[in-house]
Protein backbone atom coordinates (compact mmCIF):
# COMPACT_ATOMS: atom_id res chain seq x y z
CA UNK A 1 0.00 0.00 0.00
CA UNK A 2 1.59 3.67 -1.13
CA UNK A 3 1.97 5.55 2.06
CA UNK A 4 0.29 9.80 0.99
CA UNK A 5 1.18 10.75 4.50
CA UNK A 6 3.46 13.49 3.67
CA UNK A 7 1.70 14.73 0.75
CA UNK A 8 -1.20 15.06 2.96
CA UNK A 9 1.18 16.29 5.46
CA UNK A 10 1.94 19.33 2.85
CA UNK A 11 -1.59 19.82 2.00
CA UNK A 12 -2.54 20.94 5.60
CA UNK A 13 0.77 22.79 5.81
CA UNK A 14 -0.60 24.86 2.73
CA UNK A 15 -3.67 25.02 3.87
CA UNK A 16 -3.13 26.25 7.25
CA UNK A 17 0.09 29.01 5.43
CA UNK A 18 -2.97 30.15 3.36
CA UNK A 19 -5.05 30.95 5.70
CA UNK A 20 -2.36 32.69 8.26
CA UNK A 21 -1.82 34.67 5.48
CA UNK A 22 -5.33 35.37 4.54
CA UNK A 23 -5.82 36.32 8.20
CA UNK A 24 -2.85 38.85 8.21
CA UNK A 25 -4.58 40.29 4.91
CA UNK A 26 -5.34 44.08 6.07
CA UNK A 27 -3.02 46.82 6.88
CA UNK A 28 -5.67 49.24 8.00
CA UNK A 29 -5.15 52.72 8.65
CA UNK A 30 -6.99 56.08 8.54
CA UNK A 31 -6.07 59.57 6.94
CA UNK A 32 -6.84 63.01 7.58
CA UNK A 33 -5.60 66.40 6.48
CA UNK A 34 -4.07 68.63 9.12
CA UNK A 35 -4.41 72.34 9.63
CA UNK A 36 -1.56 73.31 6.73
CA UNK A 37 -3.11 70.91 4.60
CA UNK A 38 -1.36 68.00 4.95
CA UNK A 39 -2.30 64.41 4.77
CA UNK A 40 -1.48 61.97 7.96
CA UNK A 41 -1.84 58.43 8.51
CA UNK A 42 -2.77 56.67 11.41
CA UNK A 43 -2.02 52.95 11.65
CA UNK A 44 -3.88 50.58 13.69
CA UNK A 45 -2.80 50.31 17.12
CA UNK A 46 -2.37 53.92 17.19
CA UNK A 47 -3.88 56.63 18.93
CA UNK A 48 -4.30 60.40 17.43
CA UNK A 49 -5.39 63.33 19.77
CA UNK A 50 -6.62 65.62 17.53
CA UNK A 51 -9.91 68.47 17.49
CA UNK A 52 -13.31 67.98 16.52
CA UNK A 53 -14.20 68.31 13.88
CA UNK A 54 -11.93 65.72 12.66
CA UNK A 55 -12.65 64.08 9.05
CA UNK A 56 -10.89 60.48 8.48
CA UNK A 57 -11.01 58.14 5.69
CA UNK A 58 -10.30 54.23 6.60
CA UNK A 59 -8.52 52.06 4.51
CA UNK A 60 -8.58 48.55 5.01
CA UNK A 61 -5.40 48.15 2.63
CA UNK A 62 -5.48 44.96 1.57
CA UNK A 63 -1.94 43.38 1.06
CA UNK A 64 -3.41 40.66 -1.84
CA UNK A 65 -6.35 40.89 -4.41
CA UNK A 66 -9.19 39.73 -1.90
CA UNK A 67 -11.72 37.31 -2.76
CA UNK A 68 -14.77 38.62 -4.22
CA UNK A 69 -16.81 37.15 -1.14
CA UNK A 70 -14.57 39.19 1.78
CA UNK A 71 -16.49 41.30 3.47
CA UNK A 72 -15.58 44.39 5.34
CA UNK A 73 -16.55 45.82 8.71
CA UNK A 74 -15.75 48.78 10.42
CA UNK A 75 -16.78 49.36 14.16
CA UNK A 76 -16.90 52.52 15.83
CA UNK A 77 -16.51 52.17 20.06
CA UNK A 78 -17.25 55.33 22.51
CA UNK A 79 -16.42 55.56 25.98
CA UNK A 80 -20.06 55.44 26.63
CA UNK A 81 -20.39 52.06 25.69
CA UNK A 82 -17.19 50.65 24.59
CA UNK A 83 -18.57 47.21 24.01
CA UNK A 84 -21.27 48.11 21.84
CA UNK A 85 -20.26 49.93 18.53
CA UNK A 86 -22.58 52.72 17.65
CA UNK A 87 -21.57 52.78 14.31
CA UNK A 88 -20.61 49.82 11.88
CA UNK A 89 -20.15 50.46 8.05
CA UNK A 90 -19.97 47.55 5.74
CA UNK A 91 -17.13 48.91 3.15
CA UNK A 92 -13.80 48.04 2.53
CA UNK A 93 -13.46 52.21 2.74
CA UNK A 94 -15.05 54.43 4.76
CA UNK A 95 -15.51 58.17 5.68
CA UNK A 96 -16.15 59.22 9.26
CA UNK A 97 -16.30 63.12 11.17
CA UNK A 98 -15.84 63.16 14.69
CA UNK A 99 -17.51 65.79 16.12
CA UNK A 100 -17.96 64.92 19.36
CA UNK A 101 -15.27 65.22 22.42
CA UNK A 102 -13.70 62.05 23.93
CA UNK A 103 -12.27 58.61 22.86
CA UNK A 104 -13.57 56.15 20.12
CA UNK A 105 -11.80 52.90 18.84
CA UNK A 106 -12.36 51.80 15.63
CA UNK A 107 -11.90 48.30 14.53
CA UNK A 108 -11.68 47.09 11.01
CA UNK A 109 -13.18 43.28 10.89
CA UNK A 110 -12.30 41.18 7.61
CA UNK A 111 -14.48 38.09 6.93
CA UNK A 112 -14.58 35.39 4.33
CA UNK A 113 -16.47 31.74 4.23
CA UNK A 114 -17.28 32.40 7.89
CA UNK A 115 -13.83 33.27 9.14
CA UNK A 116 -13.52 36.61 10.92
CA UNK A 117 -10.45 38.40 11.18
CA UNK A 118 -10.31 41.45 13.47
CA UNK A 119 -7.55 43.96 13.78
CA UNK A 120 -5.79 46.27 16.55
CA UNK A 121 -8.25 49.60 16.72
CA UNK A 122 -7.39 52.80 15.76
CA UNK A 123 -8.27 55.21 18.28
CA UNK A 124 -9.36 58.25 17.75
CA UNK A 125 -9.28 61.19 21.04
CA UNK A 126 -10.64 64.44 20.31
CA UNK A 127 -10.20 67.10 22.78
CA UNK A 128 -12.60 69.41 25.49
CA UNK A 129 -13.60 72.36 23.55
CA UNK A 130 -11.57 75.96 24.60
CA UNK A 131 -12.33 79.70 22.45
CA UNK A 132 -10.59 82.16 23.45
CA UNK A 133 -10.81 86.07 21.20
CA UNK A 134 -8.18 89.30 20.93
CA UNK A 135 -9.68 92.90 21.66
CA UNK A 136 -6.83 94.51 19.76
CA UNK A 137 -5.61 93.91 15.68
CA UNK A 138 -3.75 96.06 13.47
CA UNK A 139 -4.60 95.78 9.81
CA UNK A 140 -1.23 97.45 8.66
CA UNK A 141 -0.18 95.37 6.10
CA UNK A 142 3.20 94.52 8.27
CA UNK A 143 2.03 90.81 8.36
CA UNK A 144 1.73 90.19 11.67
CA UNK A 145 -2.00 90.49 13.51
CA UNK A 146 -3.41 91.99 10.39
CA UNK A 147 -6.41 90.21 10.76
CA UNK A 148 -8.97 89.90 13.52
CA UNK A 149 -9.17 86.42 14.97
CA UNK A 150 -9.93 83.65 17.20
CA UNK A 151 -6.79 83.45 19.20
CA UNK A 152 -4.28 80.42 18.32
CA UNK A 153 -4.92 77.28 20.02
CA UNK A 154 -9.08 76.72 19.86
CA UNK A 155 -10.21 73.39 19.81
CA UNK A 156 -12.77 71.08 18.93
CA UNK A 157 -15.29 73.99 17.81
CA UNK A 158 -18.32 72.65 15.89
CA UNK A 159 -20.39 75.56 15.24
CA UNK A 160 -18.89 78.96 15.16
CA UNK A 161 -20.61 82.45 13.96
CA UNK A 162 -18.68 85.57 15.25
CA UNK A 163 -20.22 89.00 13.80
CA UNK A 164 -18.63 92.86 14.40
CA UNK A 165 -20.27 96.01 14.84
CA UNK A 166 -19.61 99.86 14.96
CA UNK A 167 -20.16 101.78 17.94
CA UNK A 168 -23.89 102.67 16.31
CA UNK A 169 -24.86 99.07 16.08
CA UNK A 170 -24.03 98.98 12.51
CA UNK A 171 -22.89 95.20 11.18
CA UNK A 172 -19.74 95.35 9.68
CA UNK A 173 -18.67 91.76 8.81
CA UNK A 174 -19.60 88.59 9.75
CA UNK A 175 -17.75 84.93 9.47
CA UNK A 176 -18.86 81.24 10.31
CA UNK A 177 -15.26 79.61 10.71
CA UNK A 178 -12.93 79.87 13.83
CA UNK A 179 -10.33 79.99 11.56
CA UNK A 180 -11.81 82.71 9.65
CA UNK A 181 -11.29 86.25 10.17
CA UNK A 182 -12.04 89.97 10.00
CA UNK A 183 -9.33 92.18 7.61
CA UNK A 184 -10.80 95.62 8.64
CA UNK A 185 -12.58 96.58 6.17
CA UNK A 186 -15.99 97.30 4.88
CA UNK A 187 -17.43 96.57 1.68
CA UNK A 188 -13.69 96.27 0.59
CA UNK A 189 -12.69 99.70 2.49
CA UNK A 190 -10.68 99.96 5.37
CA UNK A 191 -12.60 101.37 7.97
CA UNK A 192 -11.53 104.17 10.74
CA UNK A 193 -9.39 103.08 13.28
CA UNK A 194 -11.10 103.17 16.45
CA UNK A 195 -13.03 100.64 19.27
CA UNK A 196 -15.49 98.18 17.39
CA UNK A 197 -17.42 95.29 19.18
CA UNK A 198 -17.66 92.03 18.46
CA UNK A 199 -20.19 88.59 19.37
CA UNK A 200 -19.32 85.27 18.99
CA UNK A 201 -21.89 82.24 19.64
CA UNK A 202 -20.14 79.09 19.38
CA UNK A 203 -20.72 75.60 20.67
CA UNK A 204 -17.94 72.87 20.99
CA UNK A 205 -17.94 69.55 20.50
CA UNK A 206 -18.38 68.49 24.29
CA UNK A 207 -21.39 70.59 24.33
CA UNK A 208 -20.22 73.60 26.17
CA UNK A 209 -21.76 76.78 24.80
CA UNK A 210 -19.95 79.95 24.18
CA UNK A 211 -21.15 83.32 24.18
CA UNK A 212 -18.31 86.19 23.99
CA UNK A 213 -18.84 89.44 23.69
CA UNK A 214 -16.34 92.16 23.60
CA UNK A 215 -14.45 95.43 22.48
CA UNK A 216 -12.11 94.81 19.54
CA UNK A 217 -9.48 97.94 19.13
CA UNK A 218 -8.51 98.52 15.54
CA UNK A 219 -5.08 99.56 15.95
CA UNK A 220 -3.97 100.90 12.13
CA UNK A 221 -0.91 102.67 13.27
CA UNK A 222 0.87 100.31 15.47
CA UNK A 223 3.38 97.91 14.26
CA UNK A 224 4.81 94.81 16.15
CA UNK A 225 8.11 94.14 16.19
CA UNK A 226 9.35 90.58 15.20
CA UNK A 227 12.48 90.78 17.91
Amino acid sequence: MKQHKPRIFAILLSMVLSTVAWAQNCQPSGKYTDANGETNTIAAGDTYSGSAPLTITFTANPATTTDAATNYEWHFFNQKNPRSAFLIRYDKDTEYTFTEAGTTRVILYEILNGDTTRYNPISLSISESSLQMPNAFSPNGDGINDIYRAKPGYKSIVEFKAIIFNRWGQKIYEWDDPAGGWDGKYKGKDVAQGTYFVNVTAKGADGKEFHIRRDVNLLRGYTQSTR
